[in-house]
């Protein structure tokens, strides 16, 4: 598995975005996104930098593997 890089929250949606996430809301500083099939929420912070932990379960929850994840940025 390839080590996951320091990314900021909005990279991270950018990079959802390309997997079919919507930003659908913002409250606060959690960007909160939205896909139809299969369906799924995800919150993401909106921060300068992302915790590795904080990204992999993000990857997670959206159901991506880690490869699959840096292959969207």
């Amino acid at each position: 598995m390839p080590p996951l890089p320091v990314i900021s929250g909005r990279q991270c949606v950018a990079a959802l975005a390309n997997a079919g996430f919507i930003l659908t809301r913002q409250r606060g500083s959690h960007m909160i996104l939205q896909r139809a099939d299969p369906p799924t929420t995800i919150s993401v912070p909106d921060h300068a930098e992302l915790d590795r932990g904080t990204l992999r379960a993000i990857i997670r929850q959206a159901g991506l593997t880690v490869e699959q994840f840096l292959a969207l940025r």
